[in-house]
């Protein structure tokens, strides 16, 4: 059973089953969020209606939202390059060690705002770590906007996060989580719900925009920000195709998938994400959530605190031949210039 969501159908969960007459190719994509989060909504789908049109109806693509075939959201990647799927969105951080160059645009304080920062990530991956990615067909890269506090309790200081439960959605993240001096919970966004219901956490790391898929602002009642253009971490993701699947393709329908790939459609998918950050905490503020925008004095100690793990990954990164250090430099400078800083 296959679906195709458009956007209108994606908001009231309306699956509708894709015509394939005229079709010569048709394209599998496997991804682990519903259809109803921002970038399948509004990233996925409008990427899919496009290569559909510009090929004239020959290509045409199934979603499979919500790992429907099966797996889990760590083994996205290799299902798009061992050819289970055609096409699969993930998380890059859901396989710890793979990417470590990537990695960098997870280093505490870096990210601004989900678009200018997921620019800045395909610049840098086209630039430095395109090797990564060497067994498929890269889509795009993008980032979600800036990561913030989902708790229990309130949280307004870095001592209230002293021995807290707190989910994290990568090595890194678990990493700055514990370096603050938080017990890091790793799991895949998907978990967050029922691990926030059963008390497994106290709280959660996630960007406003995947509340409204995961319900959290009616499970917790509190949230943190911090002040400043740089949000706390981001996470990084791919969207990725089978290599044999492209090559497979007539040179004309791979002058299709060629014409979207890349920036501007990494930049897309980071706005879907800052437009959905709007509305989530709307969403929160409206169910009479509390909302903690921490001030540039206290930022400035977590800012501190988090030193640590951008100086233990340059020495991991040193240790594995790798010049963290200098991509650090680098994802920052891109970062910068992306944001107009």
């Amino acid at each position: 059973m296959f679906f195709r969501k458009s956007v209108a159908a994606a908001l009231v969960g309306v699956c509708l089953a894709l015509p394939v007459s005229a079709q010569d190719v048709t394209l599998r994509l496997h991804h682990f969020l519903p259809m109803t989060d921002s970038v399948p909504r509004d990233g996925l789908v409008p990427w899919a209606e496009a290569v559909e049109e510009q090929s004239g109806g020959r290509i045409a693509i199934e979603f499979y939202p919500s790992m429907m075939l099966g797996g889990a959201p760590a083994n996205l990647f290799d299902q798009a390059r061992d050819g289970v799927v055609d096409l699969a969105w993930t998380v890059l951080g859901y396989t710890p060690g793979r990417f470590p160059k990537s990695e960098v645009f997870e280093m505490p304080f870096l990210v601004t705002n989900a678009e200018d920062t997921s620019r800045a990530f395909q610049r840098f991956v086209q630039e430095h770590a395109m090797d990564e990615f060497a067994g498929v067909k890269l889509i795009a890269v993008h980032t979600h906007g800036p990561g913030i506090f989902h708790s229990r309790d309130p949280i307004t200081a870095l001592e209230d996060i002293e021995g807290m439960k707190i989910r994290g959605g990568s090595r890194v993240i678990s990493a700055m989580l514990a370096d603050l001096g938080a017990e890091p919970i790793g799991m895949p966004v998907p978990e967050v719900p029922e691990a926030l219901l059963r008390g497994t956490i106290d709280a959660a790391t996630i960007p406003w925009q995947v509340t409204l898929a995961l319900r959290t602002s009616e499970i917790v009642g509190h949230h943190t920000e911090f002040a400043g253009d740089h949000g706390l971490y981001t996470q990084t993701f791919a969207f990725v195709m089978n290599r044999d699947a492209y090559d497979r393709l007539p040179d004309d329908l791979r002058a299709v998938i060629d014409a979207n790939m890349g920036i501007e459609w990494a930049g897309r998918f980071g706005a879907a994400n800052d437009a959905d950050d709007v509305v989530a905490r709307a969403a929160a503020v409206a169910a009479g959530n509390t909302i903690v925008t921490l001030g540039a004095d206290e930022t400035e100690r977590w800012r501190a605190a988090a030193q640590v793990t951008i100086d233990n990954w340059f020495a991991e990164t040193e240790a594995a031949g790798i010049d963290g250090r200098g991509l650090y430099v680098r994802a920052v400078e891109l970062v910068d210039e992306e944001s107009g800083s």
